[in-house]
């Protein structure tokens, strides 16, 4: 199962574990480019993610090519008749397009997930510190 390991300029890096191999392997999500990276530590893993951005970006600026970005601000959306009719009646109630109200709500409860991971994250560095 893949876990988020982070954001660097703007891109985000998914890792994976081979326990077999002992290592931490993942790839920067969201790019028809493929940048990949690994370590057999959290720190090295992060490590090698931001240097292989850096290599990408040194290497696009080096064909005199634009760096592909990473998103693109459309997500593709699919859902139920019901639900699509409920989110109709919940934007109109707020006086908001469809796309305004799920931009609202989606981030919302993104921003609340990441916090909760980042805040899980901290208490487990603490732990292991102690």
């Amino acid at each position: 199962m893949s876990t988020i390991l982070g954001t660097y300029k703007g891109y985000v890096a998914e890792v994976d574990v081979d326990v077999k191999a002992r290592l931490l392997y993942g790839r920067v999500l969201d790019l028809k480019d493929v940048i990949t990276f690994q370590g057999e530590t959290v720190e090295e893993a992060m490590q090698s993610f931001h240097d292989s951005v850096d290599a990408y970006l040194a290497f696009c600026k080096e064909l005199g090519e634009s760096p592909e970005k990473a998103f693109s601000g459309h997500i593709p959306f699919r859902t139920n008749a019901e639900h699509h009719r409920k989110i109709l009646i919940a934007s109109r109630l707020v006086n908001k397009s469809i796309n305004a109200w799920m931009d609202e709500a989606l981030t919302e409860a993104a921003e609340r997930i990441i916090e909760d991971f980042e805040k899980q994250t901290v208490q487990e560095k603490e732990l292991i510190s102690a």
